[in-house]
This record gives C-alpha cells, sequence and structure tokens, in this order.
C-alpha cells in the first residue's frame, strides 16, 4: 500500500493552471522528451541503488511555490535551490571549498584589489525551456545583468550587493528618481520628467550612463569590474545571484514577464527546468550540452508539491518514493527506537552558511491588539531586552533539531565561529567578540534581576503589563513552530506571565518575508542571514544604515513602513545605534584586513551586549533520511554554490548515525589539508 501514497496524492491534487506570461510552465520540446530518455538510460549507465531505487533521479516533496523565477529579484532560498542549478557563476567551489574555474577560466587583480579581471570559458550556450541553443554566453551578459540590477524599475531585491562596483550605486539613484518623475508625471503632479527635475533641483546632466559603471566588457571573453574601494574577497562576491548573467536581448523581450515561469528564463547552467506545474511539481532535466555534462551525474530532479510536505515526506522516503525527508522532532525517537528506521537517518550537516538570531522590532507595524505603542517603549528599554536575552534557554529551544546534542549548531554570535580567519586567528576572536563566543548569555538569575529594573522603569515610562510580544513562524520550515512554543513556554515560566505575553501566531508559508519582516510585522522574530561572500562585513549587512528591514534599528528616510518614516528610537537606542554605525564606518575606511576585522567585531559584540539581537545558531536541520552525501556537493558558505546538484551522486543507501559521524571526520581532514595546500601555492 505504501507505494502507493504517492500516486494517489498527485492524482488528489487540484491542477492550477500555469502563469499566463510566457507559455504556463510549459513541458513539451526536446529538453522535456529528452527527460524520459535520460531517466531510462542505456545499460551499463543506468544505475540501481540497493533498494531498487534509480540513482539517476533525484524526489523531494516540497510545500511552498515560488514568488518569481527572476534570479535578481528574489532572496528566497525556495527559488535559489532551482535557479542555482540552472544558470552558472563566473568561480565554482569544490567539496572542500577551494575556488575553482566555472564560467570563468582564470581570474586576476591589479595591486590594490580594485580591480578584477575573469576570463571567460568560450563556447558556452544558452538554452530555452525546450533545450533549443539560444545564444553563447559573452561578457556582455555581464554588462547587461548589471544594468537590469542597477535599474529601480526592475525592483531587484540584490541591488545592494553592488555596492562594491564604482558607479552602480549612482546609476540605480538615477534611475530610482527617474521613475518617482515618471510616476509623478503619471498621477498629474507635475506636466513632464523635466519640471519635476527643475521643482526638486536635480541636474540631470551630471547623470551617468550604464558605460559608466565598473562593469565592461574588454573583449568577448574578457570581463572587468572595476571597484569603489579595494576587495580582497571579491571572488566569493560575484557567487552571489546578483553577479549571474543575463542574455540582454532575452530579457528586453520578456519585459515585466522575465521570471514569470520557466519559460520566462534562459539557462547555462547544468539543469534547466523543463517542467514546472504549479503546486504539481517541478522538474530539472540535465542540459544534454552542458561545458561540464561529465560531472553531472544525477539526470532528473523532480520536486513534488505538497502542503503536508512535512508530515508524510518521512514514509514516502521509507517507501522509497522520495531521497530525502526532513524528520520531525516528534517521530524522531520513534525512528531511533527502530532498527529498521534508525539506520535510515542521521544528523543533516552543520552549515556556516546561515546565522540565525532572534530581533527586536524598533518600528512595530503590527494590528492594534497586540499594542505596538506599549511595545515600543518595552524595546527601547534595554533592562527589558537584556532580561529576555539573558531568559532565554536556546539549548532547550535547539533540542527541537537534535534532542540528544542540542548544542551541535548552537552560535554564540551573529558571525559563525570558523567562518573567515586572517593569519590564523578567527575572526570572534577580535574586537572583544570572543566574550560572546566562548560563553553563553542564558543565565536566570541576571533574567530575573533586569527584569525586575525593567518592570520599575517601563512602569514609570507610562507601560502596561503584561508587554504583548507577538512572534512568527513559517509553516513551510520544519520545526520552527516546535521551537516558537518551546520559547514561549520557557521564557514566560521564567519570567512571569505577568511581564510578557508572548503571542505566536502562524505567517504565510508564501511571501513570509515580505509579509512579515519586511513589513515589520512583529515584535520578536527569530531571522536569518546567509552570507553573501566571505567576510565579516557579510553579516553586518541586515543591520545597515539604508534600507534596514531586519530589525529597523537605522533612522532612515530611505525605509519606509506604511508611507511613515523610521522615528521611533529613544535617546539611548539613538545613541548605541550611532556607536555602533560609527564603528562600522571605521571597518570599511580599514584596508588592512585586520583591523577590518577589530571594527566588525566591536561592532559585532555592541550588538550583541545591549541585547539588539540574541544569537541562536548556524543552518542545522535536525536529522533527515537522505540518499546523497553532505560531503561531495559545492562547499561555499556563501552565494549558490551550495544548492547545486552537479556533481552530486544519489548513495547506495543514506548514511546513519556513525557513517555520518565517519564521513564527516574524514571530510575535516580532507579539507584541512585542501586549505593547506590552497594557502601554500
Amino acid at each position: 500500500m505504501k507505494k502507493k501514497i504517492l500516486s494517489l496524492i498527485l492524482a488528489g491534487i487540484i491542477l492550477i493552471g500555469g502563469l499566463s506570461s510566457c507559455g504556463g510552465g510549459a513541458s513539451s520540446g526536446p529538453a522535456a522528451s529528452s527527460a524520459a530518455s535520460e531517466s531510462q538510460a542505456p545499460a551499463g549507465e543506468q544505475e540501481k541503488a540497493l533498494d531498487g531505487r534509480d540513482k539517476t533521479v533525484y524526489r523531494e516533496m516540497y510545500s511552498a511555490e515560488f514568488t518569481t523565477l527572476d534570479y535578481y529579484a528574489t532572496s528566497n532560498n525556495n527559488e535559489f535551490k532551482v535557479l542555482a542549478n540552472g544558470v552558472d557563476n563566473l568561480v565554482e567551489y569544490d567539496e572542500y571549498g577551494i575556488e575553482k574555474p566555472g564560467l570563468a577560466e582564470s581570474w586576476s587583480h591589479n595591486e590594490d584589489y580594485t580591480v578584477w579581471t575573469f576570463n571567460l570559458r568560450q563556447g558556452v550556450m544558452w538554452y530555452d525551456f525546450e533545450g533549443n541553443e539560444m545564444a553563447e554566453v559573452t561578457a556582455e551578459d555581464w554588462v547587461a545583468a548589471a544594468e537590469y540590477v542597477n535599474t529601480a524599475d526592475n525592483n531587484c531585491a540584490l541591488q545592494y550587493m553592488y555596492d562594491f562596483v564604482a558607479g552602480a550605486n549612482e546609476y540605480y539613484e538615477q534611475t530610482a528618481t527617474k521613475l518617482e518623475a515618471a510616476e509623478a508625471v503619471a498621477d498629474g503632479s507635475f506636466d513632464s520628467e523635466e519640471a519635476y527635475y527643475e521643482e526638486n533641483g536635480i541636474d540631470t546632466s551630471a547623470w551617468i550612463t550604464i558605460e559608466d559603471v565598473g562593469v565592461k566588457a574588454v573583449d568577448t571573453y574578457t570581463l572587468e569590474y572595476t571597484l569603489n574601494d579595494p576587495c580582497t574577497f571579491f571572488v566569493s562576491v560575484t557567487s552571489f545571484a546578483s553577479y549571474l548573467p543575463i542574455y540582454g536581448s532575452f530579457v528586453k523581450q520578456m519585459g515585466v514577464n522575465f521570471g514569470a515561469d520557466n519559460t520566462c528564463l534562459l539557462y547555462n547552467g547544468a539543469y534547466i527546468l523543463t517542467e514546472y506545474e504549479p503546486q504539481v511539481r517541478r522538474v530539472l532535466t540535465a542540459n544534454e550540452n552542458y561545458w561540464d555534462r561529465e560531472n553531472v551525474y544525477i539526470t532528473r530532479l523532480e520536486y513534488i508539491y505538497n502542503a503536508n510536505n512535512a508530515l508524510l515526506a518521512p514514509s514516502l522516503f521509507q517507501s522509497g518514493e522520495l531521497d530525502y525527508a526532513l524528520i520531525p522532532s516528534d517521530i524522531i525517537d520513534e525512528w531511533m527506537a527502530n532498527e529498521e528506521t534508525a539506520n535510515l537517518i542521521c544528523p543533516t550537516s552543520v552549515d556556516l552558511d546561515y546565522s540565525y538570531f532572534y530581533t527586536f522590532n524598533f518600528e512595530p507595524r503590527f494590528n492594534e491588539a497586540y499594542e505596538p505603542d506599549n511595545w515600543l517603549l518595552a524595546v527601547n528599554n534595554e533592562s527589558f531586552r537584556l532580561s529576555l536575552q539573558h531568559g532565554l534557554d536556546r539549548l532547550r529551544a535547539l533540542s527541537v533539531y537534535d534532542p540528544y546534542n542540542p548544542d551541535t549548531s548552537l552560535s554564540n554570535t551573529i558571525t559563525p565561529t570558523a567562518f573567515v580567519s586572517y593569519n590564523g586567528k578567527d575572526y570572534t576572536e577580535y574586537g572583544g567578540l570572543d566574550v560572546y563566543a566562548n560563553g553563553d548569555t542564558f543565565n536566570e538569575e541576571l533574567a530575573i534581576s533586569y527584569r525586575d529594573a525593567a518592570i520599575e522603569e517601563l512602569t514609570a515610562a507610562g507601560a502596561s503589563f503584561p508587554i504583548k510580544i507577538l512572534t512568527q513562524y513559517n509553516p513551510d520550515i520544519t520545526n520552527w513552530d516546535k521551537e516558537c512554543q518551546i520559547v514561549e513556554q520557557q521564557l514566560e515560566a521564567l519570567l512571569g506571565t505577568d511581564y510578557i505575553d508572548i503571542i505566536v501566531e502562524t505567517g504565510p508559508a508564501t511571501a513570509f518575508l515580505s509579509e512579515v519582516r519586511r513589513s515589520g510585522n512583529y515584535a520578536f522574530l527569530l531571522c536569518n542571514w546567509g552570507a553573501d561572500f566571505a567576510d565579516p562585513s557579510t553579516y553586518a549587512e541586515p543591520f545597515r544604515a539604508v534600507r534596514n528591514n531586519y530589525n529597523f534599528m537605522a533612522t532612515d528616510p530611505e525605509t519606509e513602513l506604511g508611507g511613515v518614516t523610521l522615528n521611533n528610537k529613544s535617546a539611548e537606542t539613538e545613541a548605541l545605534t550611532s556607536e555602533y554605525y560609527g564603528l562600522i564606518e571605521k571597518a570599511k575606511a580599514a584596508v588592512e584586513d585586520g583591523e577590518r576585522y577589530e571594527y566588525y567585531a566591536q561592532a559585532e559584540a555592541l550588538l550583541i551586549k545591549h541585547a539588539f539581537v540574541i544569537p541562536m545558531h548556524v543552518s542545522y536541520e535536525g536529522y533527515a533520511a537522505d540518499m546523497r552525501s553532505s560531503f561531495d556537493r559545492q562547499y561555499a558558505t556563501f552565494g549558490l554554490p551550495r544548492w547545486r546538484m552537479k556533481g552530486r551522486q544519489l548513495m547506495d543507501k543514506p548514511f546513519n548515525v556513525e557513517e555520518h559521524a565517519a564521513a564527516l571526520s574524514q571530510w575535516e581532514e580532507g579539507r584541512a589539508a585542501a586549505i593547506a595546500a590552497a594557502a601554500a601555492n
């Protein structure tokens, strides 16, 4: 009966029509046809796992649909997971994190690291969703990408990554001004854009063109970036989606429909999204003409939609119908107690690609029922924030991911330990950050002391108790709901329900970021940040002074919610944020890496010391059943490489706990040797 579960699920799904803009996610054509033939490889090529699984086909279930396939407009891992397999970067990484050629065969920089040159691989082609060859990938495709990302009309969420590139922000601001002028004409406020510019004192004669931005096609296969400042880690910057290439004439042809569905994209990567039926399935087929085809072992990636993914996936893995399933905490003990299922699961790998931390929202935009004005009094009170920081038992919360070893993923800092180092000294040893990296903020006595101080101070300020604390979770993220429940119960039990009332609500599975975090629809929220490049400055990005939409601690006229400029900080909070941004500016001005690390670490230590954030853990999903090894993937703690299926293979059987531990130890030894060898060269 178990073998029939998946087919019955799919038969019961109501087919939702594809997006109308570009053909509705069609699945016909040469590439789609080859998908069937690829999965039925010739004798000798088609391998079978011991339980009869086809090792050329990978199957996974998902429960959150795309919001867009425009890889410049999204910052959602749900989309990156697919897009990273369809479009390649300049540089790749091996299984130990060592840089290696991708679409660039080699690269170099000038003496002060302000000009970087990439020599492109020749003969790489763009393909449409049917596998038809469209054009060659050339240096102009990165120039087109820079123009697209830095044009405000395109609303690219990842534009901030061009802060490095000379002229990029200036060009972006011009397009934003032009867009404002066009909107002013459209709503009748001005007769012409020129009148808008004149009224607002804007001199358009000084405007630059895209040719003035520091992204140039020196020739067909030579790409050059000119930067604002020296940047020793720029190669890692190019691993982010902002620096993916784009075929200019195609994106102009698509217009606003670029990325609307799989037919509105071109592909130059290992896979092509040949089939896309929203809330039904996604199928990526290996591109038979891919430049590195010999290193693509899995020829078909099948993602099946079901809103009950977390509930159904474990049994479907056990029955052989899926190749991956997270094991929810409420059944881990049951699986571990059964010899058959215990041999199917192991801990997922702890990754340094994402850091998770609780943030306090200084610009609440939630319903009056949750008393936002009262929250503002509380959040601006340091004693209140510290009472929650010292009261939070993080290990108890993390037990939902690993009840046996909850400290596996614990992180005491925003920037994870072992993320980067300079001259053999880990970043978290700089700037007083070691006090937190080597300690634990959980202290019941301190929490109660700060609670008592907060009650006295907030009562004098006119606050009412209990302080309502709205937090939300994404139902698509396994175990997040359970973590929230533990945090609620543990903090309220320690500090008292007459002091705080933590209100846990279910947020939307789709568009959670835009509807909850970015809109300020929370008081206290578990947030994360994925490293964009290999430098500690990447972990300062969530708290930036411009366009801050994590905890809104910046008084920033460019960040508005509901048309109201941020202005809700007390004098005490203002002083602390000013000190923080002063340290960030010193870090940016520093040339030597060790000095930069020192200032960034001081700034991060300030955020933790004054409880603007509470660090929680690094990427870790607990236990999973997975036919893939965790140790043959491209290893990077930033950017897109970690999502790529190129180079990965399906095993005959999944790792159990002991096998995973042995493989991890072997990988760690290999990585240490690889890093030493790379440094020697």
